[in-house]
């Protein structure tokens, strides 16, 4: 499989499915809560993708709202919001629109046939990189190209057509709907997810990973994971690696290794991300190195977010983009023995901690202690090549 950006697909929808009214009124499907939500999405993201028609009728701006999440971001070396991006067949896009418009040195990416590109480039005067692709103009393609340009995590907002089209190629690996309490009942209504051929049909259910309420709405998050280890990002390692890892698992330790990606710079200490995962699928706490202050470990930073009495820590499963550790200078609690305090029973590695450091062991230590360790080798690239500036070139491998 070629490689890609990992693909959150969000959506606010009525019960009935529908993602707007007819007419040119929008239509307020969900409230400050989901907002947030969405915001906190963004701010995840290393880009945001809508497609034309959402530009034409929403003019969005893309950005981040909250001042502490682009502090957040910028204090991690990233930009201060994603970048914007949006494919189009036809080249109809207004200059004037808010998503060519913002702080200086936002990015905004426009894909277009070939044939369109010159005009384009013209009319939009540097308000955006337009990038000519051979027409028709596929996701595939774009995503692709995405993935050189650095983006590893792409959060998709619609509109129907453009979500139908992620759906519908196998090329979303995270779902979130959220369910306005009413009905639409205009079949004049943009839907979601329309008629087409879908790799999730009947017999092959997305896996629910999230219901949450957020004011008046439900939120739901489904994984599309197939759990047989395929995903986004390429193969899976040879036959027998992670033997005892799920689709799921692979997914996770993806996200784990995504929040790497926001560690401040350290010459002296390695970039690591962890998620903490109930056995129903839910999101319990996530962390990265030095996430608030210099000594954060990514393990310690999640597992401080959680009640130590939380009856569903014995069921969780903890995913780190490195082993644990097992020997510290900055504090005195390892996090190897910081999860074996919070009573998890699974841990799930990308790579074993080279000796740079401080001596590793922690996965040792965290089996001598009746704790199921599992390594995935074929995402250990992956979550090195984060750290290709401490480890050296030569270390930067599998």
């Amino acid at each position: 499989m070629t490689e890609r950006p990992y693909v959150l697909l969000s959506c606010a929808i009525s019960v009935d499915g529908c993602l707007d009214a007819p007419g040119p009124q929008r239509l307020i499907l969900s409230g400050k809560a989901d907002l947030d939500r969405v915001d906190e999405e963004r701010a995840q993201a290393d880009a945001i993708m809508v497609g034309a028609g959402t530009i034409r009728r929403d003019d969005p701006r893309l950005l981040i709202r909250a001042p502490e999440r682009q502090a957040a971001r910028a204090a991690a070396g990233l930009p201060e919001h994603p970048a914007g991006v949006t494919i189009t067949a036809s080249g109809d896009l207004d200059p004037g629109a808010r998503f060519f418009h913002g702080p200086v040195g936002l990015q905004r990416l426009v894909y277009c046939p070939a044939p369109l590109a010159p005009r384009l480039e013209n009319m939009l005067n540097g308000h955006a990189q337009v990038i000519p692709v051979a027409p028709p103009a596929r996701l595939g393609a774009v995503l692709t190209d995405l993935t050189r340009r650095g983006v590893h995590r792409l959060l998709v907002e619609g509109g129907a057509e453009l979500g139908r089209q992620f759906l519908a190629d196998g090329l979303v690996d995270e779902l979130e709907l959220a369910v306005a309490p009413f009905f639409v009942g205009d079949p004049a209504a943009p839907r979601f997810a329309g008629p087409a051929t879908y790799p999730h049909g009947p017999g092959r259910p997305m896996r629910l990973a999230e219901v949450r309420r957020l004011d008046g709405i439900v939120l739901l998050k489904y994984l599309l994971g197939d759990g047989d280890g395929q995903g986004a990002g390429g193969g899976e390692g040879e036959p027998g690696e992670g033997a005892e890892a799920t689709g799921a698992d692979w997914r996770w330790l993806r996200r784990a290794i995504e929040l790497s990606r926001r560690c401040p710079p350290s010459p002296a200490a390695f970039a690591v991300g962890a998620v903490v995962v109930a056995g129903d699928g839910s999101v319990l706490a996530t962390g990265y190195s030095r996430e608030g202050s210099p000594q954060d470990h990514a393990e310690e930073a999640a597992l401080a977010k959680l009640d130590p009495a939380d009856p569903r820590l014995a069921g969780a499963t903890l995913y780190s983009s490195l082993e644990p550790c097992r020997f510290r200078a900055s504090r005195p609690r390892p996090c190897a023995e910081l999860i074996i305090e919070a009573g998890l029973r699974r841990v799930v590695i990308a790579w074993l901690e080279p000796p740079l450091f401080a001596t590793g062991g922690g996965a040792g230590l965290l089996r001598e202690a009746g704790v199921n360790v599992v390594q995935i080798p074929g995402l250990a690239a992956e979550a090195r090549a984060v750290n290709a500036a401490v480890l050296g070139e030569a270390a930067a491998g599998p």
